[in-house]
């Protein structure tokens, strides 16, 4: 079982950068890493992930090139650097893991979740 926790949200103007962070309690060598959202009043949506067999990153064509994602086993971390933030943007960063062989985009897939952490983008 993972326990996840997310740090690293806050608030920053459109343009800015934020670098979010997401410690497991276990190891997570093993597991598919993924970032979802969630504006008020929307779904959950995904962000990026990164495969655990193959170390290949996956993301949301709204944030190819702006987004990256990482992940070091060692520390049990995964992290998603955002930069050119956008105020639509503005949302609960989740952090997520799957045991799935096969990369998913959909949260139903992903086992275990992080409490979420705040992220506002003002314009």
């Amino acid at each position: 079982q993972v326990q996840l926790v997310e740090s690293g949200g806050g608030l920053v103007q459109a343009g800015g950068s934020l670098r979010l962070s997401c410690a497991a309690s276990g190891r997570i060598s093993t597991y598919t890493m993924g970032w979802f959202r969630q504006a008020p009043g929307k779904g959950r949506e995904f962000v990026a992930a990164i495969s655990w067999s193959s170390g290949g990153r996956y993301y949301d064509d709204s944030v190819k090139g702006r987004f990256t994602i990482s992940r070091d086993n060692a520390k049990n971390a995964v992290y998603l650097q955002m930069n050119n933030l956008k105020p639509g943007e503005t949302a609960v960063y989740y952090c997520a893991a799957s045991t799935g062989v096969v990369v998913s985009h959909t949260p139903i897939n992903y086992s275990y979740w992080g409490q979420g952490t705040q992220v506002i983008v003002s314009s």
